[in-house]
């Protein structure tokens, strides 16, 4: 039994370190050979989200995100994050915020499951769960705001991530 258990967690921290190592997060549920998760799971398995996750467990959008869905979430990366003013996600993820980091986080989400197919060529304005829209332009790459979509169409079993290069900050 605890030959049993050594293996399993050598077999999960192996599938971690896979999932971290890979540059993008393109069917990172598949480079690991497990089955596709959830958006927070995705994430999570990704390795280069974890201010992200942090921040959605500190704002307690969790179980929101691990809900049936569908979600389109444009994901900031860690140093999507770390470029925003020193001070600013420490100072967000206390308690005191957490209405303030719940709208922004928020405002990285719409309802549905958009992929770049749908979006292709067009350019839009589409409302947030948070009720403030984005603007999207997808004629020459894909723009959301003003942060750019570096991978597409990130598959979770309740929507999709598109990971982008900045964290989008509502009016």
């Amino acid at each position: 039994m605890k030959t049993y258990s050594m293996i399993k967690t050598a077999m999960l921290t192996a599938a971690l370190v896979t999932a971290s190592a890979c540059s993008t997060m393109d069917n990172v549920a598949e480079k690991v050979g497990m089955k596709s998760g959830d958006i927070v799971d995705t994430a999570v398995a990704a390795g280069s989200f974890n201010t992200l996750v942090a921040a959605v467990e500190a704002a307690g959008l969790v179980d929101t995100l691990k809900g049936e869905g569908p979600f389109t979430v444009f994901a900031p990366t860690d140093e999507a994050f770390a470029a925003l003013p020193a001070g600013t996600v420490e100072s967000l993820l206390e308690p005191a915020n957490e209405d303030k980091l719940q709208a922004i986080l928020t405002y990285h989400v719409i309802p549905g499951k958009v992929l770049a197919a749908d979006i292709a060529g067009k350019t839009m304005s589409v409302d947030t769960v948070n009720g403030q829209a984005i603007q999207i332009d997808a004629t020459n790459g894909v723009m959301i705001n003003d942060a750019t979509v570096t991978t597409a169409d990130v598959e979770a079993s309740n929507g999709v991530i598109h990971v982008i290069d900045k964290v989008l900050l509502p009016q």
